[in-house]
């Protein structure tokens, strides 16, 4: 039978559709940190974050983790991250395995130099929850991914792998006090700080 040469043919029409399938299908932007890719945006609370900055966190010779920060908009200072509306996230992928003991560990002690005695005192029990989720969940893999979130009208929400991991922990100052380990006065890799604020 003779075919109009406008007819698309099967095959035509076949990779047409694996075009549009793959186009559906595929990944988010990332950004390269290292050979880790990390998502250029990130939606939390419903609303869509830009990637802020990226770096890794080194200690000794040994690279620990991938890390970046999203922020609904882009801010170089301290203040503006500090003061920014919002929700917010951070994100930690593992780049070398470790305890989940060690690594509460090292979040509460960041938190510990970066504040003065009255905040200590004031969030005694989020920094002992923050130890206690960490500790709870085990040993940390390569390729471990870490969301910390502050969503709104919620508090902190951890996350390991997609999985929630502890109920949400309040105040949007405690959060501020989590980001001030990369971000304080004395961050726990200096390197990191202009990074993530988008100025390296």
């Amino acid at each position: 039978m003779f075919k109009s040469p406008a007819s698309p043919s099967l095959q035509a029409l076949m990779s047409a559709a694996a075009l549009s399938l793959s186009l559906a299908c595929a990944p988010a932007a990332a950004v390269d940190v290292v050979g880790v890719k990390l998502d250029d945006t990130a939606k939390v609370g419903g609303k869509e974050l830009k990637l802020n900055g990226a770096g890794v966190r080194v200690r000794a010779v040994f690279k620990v983790y991938a890390i970046a920060m999203y922020l609904p908009k882009h801010e170089t200072t301290v203040d503006g991250v500090m003061n920014s509306q919002g929700p917010r996230r951070v994100t930690l992928s593992m780049m070398r395995a470790v305890s989940g003991e060690e690594l509460g560990q090292a979040f509460m002690a960041g938190i510990n130099n970066n504040t003065d005695k009255d905040e200590r005192k004031k969030y005694i029990n989020q920094i002992a929850k923050l130890g206690e989720v960490f500790a709870n969940n085990g040993d940390l893999k390569v390729g471990d991914l870490i969301h910390l979130d502050w969503v709104p009208g919620t508090g902190v929400v951890m996350t390991f792998n997609g999985k929630q991991v502890s109920d949400p922990i309040p105040e949007q100052a405690f959060y501020n006090a989590m980001l001030r380990i990369w971000l304080g006065d004395k961050p726990v890799d200096g390197a990191l700080k202009p990074v993530l604020l988008g100025q390296g």
